[in-house]
């Protein structure tokens, strides 16, 4: 059977950003090494990056028990062996530096969208079709990101990333209507991921848990997509939310039971399936509690490849087998059945 890693990384580089047009190079970031960095190994790295104007942390939460030309995608090669090594045979890769807002500026935000996705695409290409991605959109320019959609699903990507809010507005904003109706002709899921979405919450969380900061917002837009009437209209369209764990998928479907006066015929197992959203479960959920809710058909499941924080766990796909509290159907769907069904595969 095919095991899919539906939440596997990238960690940028500076071939990242070698995609850009000349007219774009004054967006391109820059590494900035300061004089007294902290000792090889330390989480949070030793480099910045220089982003519109603003230091962003270069190679933070990183897995060292990943090798660095590979979760840098310097040696794709190097990258499938190790997958082999593991036991997978499709990952479908999400970013790094993007899991945090880095720019106001559409300009901005557009070059780097752009450079993004075609080094992504470059990796797809030497990938043999078993590196799979999620796109970078570039929210404030709609009608561009409608053009990055089709190149992207042209070149190998599974999904469109997501954060909870982008440019400012929640997701089921009519501003990017379009993006949804692209995204549903060309069969590409919205997947929202462990992110921090606006720079207002982010300088607002950014010294407190990390909870608030990158994993409350999608569980908030969970809710938002669930209750709104985005399922109606996009018939076709898939939504994905990925590291974020699931043991809250009970609690929002007694939360949408009790607010539609107990009248949702769907509140106990149907609540996924209805409105075509799938969850990322974790090794340490209580997976078969979760599955009274969210059914069988819905649940996904990812290593977190090439990150180190509380979603990481290399050898997840082989410890849901192998711990025995989920019978081996289920766990079949969850690494190929569902994977395959929530990004088009």
């Amino acid at each position: 059977m095919p095991i899919i890693d539906s939440d596997a990384h990238v960690v940028e580089s500076e071939r990242t950003w070698e995609f850009m047009d000349e007219a774009e190079q004054a967006y391109r970031p820059r590494v900035i090494i300061p004089r007294d960095p902290p000792p090889p190994g330390t989480r949070g790295g030793r480099e910045f990056w220089l982003i519109d104007g603003k230091l962003e942390p270069r190679r933070q939460n990183i897995g060292l028990d990943t090798p660095l030309e590979s979760r840098e995608m310097d040696d794709v090669a190097a990258r499938i062996r190790h997958m082999d090594e593991l036991e997978v045979d499709v990952q479908v890769l999400y970013p790094s530096i993007f899991l945090r807002p880095l720019t106001t500026k559409p300009e901005v935000e557009l070059a780097l969208a752009k450079s993004y996705n075609r080094w992504m695409a470059d990796i797809w290409k030497q990938g043999n079709g078993r590196l799979r991605w999620a796109c970078l959109l570039p929210w404030y320019t709609v009608d561009k990101a409608v053009e990055e959609l089709r190149f992207a699903k042209a070149n190998g990507a599974c999904a469109i990333f997501a954060r909870y809010a982008e440019a400012d507005q929640l997701l089921n904003a009519p501003a990017f209507y379009p993006i949804y109706e692209e995204a549903n002709d060309l069969d590409l899921p919205v997947c929202v991921h462990a992110s921090s979405g606006t720079m207002a919450t982010h300088e607002l969380f950014g010294n407190g848990s990390s909870v608030p900061l990158f994993k409350l917002g999608p569980i908030g837009a969970f809710a938002t997509v669930a209750s709104s009437k985005l399922p109606e209209l996009f018939p076709k369209l898939r939504w994905g939310f990925i590291e974020v764990r699931a043991q809250w998928i009970p609690y929002m479907c007694h939360h949408f039971y009790h607010t539609s006066n107990k009248q949702a015929t769907w509140w106990k197992d149907g609540l996924l399936r209805d409105r075509r959203i799938y969850v990322a479960v974790q090794t340490d959920d209580d997976i078969p509690y979760i599955l009274q809710y969210a059914g069988e058909d819905n649940l996904v499941i990812g290593t977190d490849y090439g990150h180190d924080d509380s979603s990481s766990e290399l050898e997840a796909l082989r410890i849901l087998r192998a711990n025995g509290e989920v019978k081996p159907r289920v766990i079949d769907k969850m690494m190929d059945d569902n994977a395959r069904a929530l990004y088009g595969l």
